[in-house]
C-alpha cells in the first residue's frame, strides 16, 4: 500500500463564512456552493480541499460533535506572491487575527489567521518576494 495526500477535509459550522473565507485567499471556489452539504476544489498542484456541514458529518454518526475549542488541530499554509500579500487586512473583513505579520528567521514574511471555524491558517512568501 501506498497512500499520497489526496485531499484535505474541513467540517464547519458556517459553511457560507469559510468558503467567503478561503475565496478571500484566491480560491476558486464556485458560486452558489454555499447551498451545497459538501463542496471540493482543486487546488494548484492537484490536491483538493473539501468541505462538509456539521450536519452532513452527523447523518453518518450521529454520535460526532465538533472537538472542543482550543489548539491546533490541522493548519493550512497558503504562499503568497508577496509579503505584501502575508500583509492584507484579513482581519478588517472581520476574521481573527492569530500571528501578526512578522519576518521569520527562515527567511519568510509570515502571518496565521484564524478561519470561521477556528483553524489555523498561515500565510507566507518568501522575505524578499
Amino acid at each position: 500500500m501506498t497512500p499520497r495526500l489526496d485531499a484535505v477535509s474541513l467540517t464547519t459550522a458556517d459553511l457560507p463564512a469559510s468558503l467567503a473565507f478561503y475565496r478571500r485567499l484566491g480560491l476558486d471556489i464556485p458560486t452558489g456552493a454555499e447551498s451545497a452539504p459538501h463542496v471540493e476544489v482543486v487546488l494548484p498542484g492537484g490536491g483538493r480541499l473539501l468541505w462538509d456541514t456539521e450536519d452532513v458529518v452527523r447523518s453518518f454518526d450521529p454520535d460526532w460533535a465538533p472537538p472542543p475549542s482550543g489548539g491546533d488541530r490541522l493548519g493550512l499554509a497558503f504562499l503568497c506572491d508577496s509579503p505584501a500579500e502575508v500583509d492584507a487586512d484579513l482581519t478588517g473583513a472581520g476574521h481573527r487575527g492569530h500571528l501578526k505579520p512578522w519576518d521569520a528567521v527562515w527567511g519568510q514574511r509570515y502571518a496565521v489567521v484564524l478561519d470561521p471555524d477556528g483553524c489555523a491558517v498561515s500565510l507566507f512568501a518568501p522575505a524578499d518576494a
